[in-house]
């Protein structure tokens, strides 16, 4: 049971890698854009930033705590 949701937690971590990946690459296109004048998508992703990569970022962070507390539990006790 505890590999099952190992491994289900892994893979979605690795989708949210990848989405807060795909979120840093936006936010520095659209910001150089933002500068200089060419419309490149700034205020869609400001609009994404509380409802959408807030989340991720914070579950990203949450999923490597609880990875790395669930392997040191099963250090000591498995």
């Amino acid at each position: 049971m505890k590999d099952t949701v190992l491994d289900w937690l892994n893979k979605l971590l690795v989708v949210d890698v990848f989405l807060v990946l795909l979120a840093f690459v936006w936010f520095a296109i659209a910001l150089i854009g933002k500068s200089a004048g060419i419309p490149l998508g700034w205020e869609v992703w400001y609009s994404l930033w509380e409802p959408v990569f807030t989340p991720a970022i914070g579950i990203l962070m949450a999923g490597a705590i609880a990875i790395g507390v669930i392997n040191q539990i099963s250090k000591r006790f498995g």
